[in-house]
């Protein structure tokens, strides 16, 4: 059979090996109910939610004709992945707000089509979300500013 829509059917393929994953790895925890879930509940069922819709997909992508793939820019990828990582490595030593800012700065240089204007609108909306949300509303243990 011909793949008649690449980026379809790779893209199905993807969530197959996700949805696979979450299901083999939840298949080792408890399920539990709905009404009482367990803690593999959620991978087991957003796993085959994933098994699902990657087929529906990958079979879009056997029948229906679409668009090919396009080449990976590995500059983008290497700076998105910086920019994770850069998190990871220093909210701890640097404080949650420093280390939002820093990743916001590296993933937008990923794409020359950032204006700096929008970078800094972006960089505050995510300093208000992710202070609102993980150190006020959820409570959790981020020190703010390295001070």
């Amino acid at each position: 059979m011909r793949i008649r829509s690449p980026r379809d059917f790779f893209a199905g393929a993807i969530f197959l090996l996700f949805g696979l994953c979450a299901v083999l790895v939840g298949r080792d925890y408890p399920m539990g109910t709905a009404l009482h879930m367990g803690s593999g509940y959620f991978p087991l069922v957003l796993g085959a939610l994933l098994l699902l819709l990657g087929a529906g997909i990958c079979i879009k992508g056997l029948v229906i004709a679409g668009e090919g793939l396009e080449s990976i820019g590995l500059r983008p990828l290497l700076l998105v992945l910086l920019a994770i990582g850069a998190f990871a490595v220093s909210v701890e030593p640097i404080g949650l707000v420093a280390a939002t800012v820093l990743m916001t700065v590296i993933g937008a240089s990923a794409s020359p089509e950032s204006r700096w204007r929008e970078v800094v609108v972006l960089t505050i909306a995510l300093l208000g979300l992710s202070v609102g949300v993980f150190a006020y509303g959820l409570g959790l243990p981020f020190r703010l500013f390295p001070f």
